[in-house]
């Protein structure tokens, strides 16, 4: 592979001579190729294999990255691009009496808007549910891990400082509230609010779950 800086090149050139054949996805430790259908095959090594090596790492070491050349048709293209370009998937909202409803979910929900936030806040008094602490920058919380398809709705949502729900991470929220660090905390709530995040546990069966469904052509 021959590296070049950018003041090497004619940029001019660029759209012009030289046009985009595909585009490069990294992660799950492996890097991805995807080529138009009109260049599929420009690609070759000569022992039938790729790697790419991020900066400082050498031929052989651990952080090696395979390639993955993706074959895919036009067909294909449009569903890749919809897929990483308007960021859907298509899930089974699961409700509380079990039934589901084939939905098509934006990934970006998990970024939630400013209006959710700012009405948890807003309910929450604009301070941590975890540790009453009101001067430092809010987030909010899943209750229902979005991991385990907790949606990113009001319900299902409280105000946490950015300590709070670090510690939290993926702990499951019933037994958050025995974590050492909730138990530290919460010395700084109220009774009244204790109370309410105990409370919380018995309502996250009626919050409904985001299943999510593989895709089929």
């Amino acid at each position: 592979m021959t590296t070049r800086r950018l003041a090497e090149l004619d940029l001019l050139k660029f759209g012009n001579t030289i046009q985009m054949a595909g585009a490069v996805y990294q992660g799950d430790g492996q890097l991805f190729i995807a080529l138009f259908p009109e260049d599929q095959g420009a690609l070759d090594d000569a022992d039938g294999s790729y790697s790419f090596l991020p900066r400082g790492v050498q031929r052989g070491d651990e952080g090696a990255q395979h390639i993955v050349a993706l074959d895919m048709d036009l067909d294909d293209w449009t569903r890749f691009l919809r897929q990483t370009d308007l960021l859907e998937t298509e899930v089974l909202a699961q409700a509380a009496d079990g039934a589901l409803t084939k939905m098509i979910m934006r990934k970006s929900q998990r970024q939630i808007s400013q209006g959710v936030s700012w009405a948890v806040y807003k309910r929450d008094g604009y301070r941590c549910r975890y540790c009453n602490n009101d001067d430092v920058p809010l987030t909010v919380d899943h209750l229902v891990l979005w991991e385990a398809g907790g949606p990113s709705i009001a319900e299902n949502l409280v105000a946490a400082c950015r300590r709070c729900n670090k510690a939290r991470g993926n702990t499951d929220y019933a037994a958050w509230l025995e974590h050492p660090h909730y138990l530290r905390v919460s010395r700084n709530l109220d009774p009244a609010t204790r109370r309410a995040n105990q409370d919380l546990a018995a309502t996250l069966g009626a919050i409904p779950r985001m299943v999510h469904k593989p895709s089929h052509r």
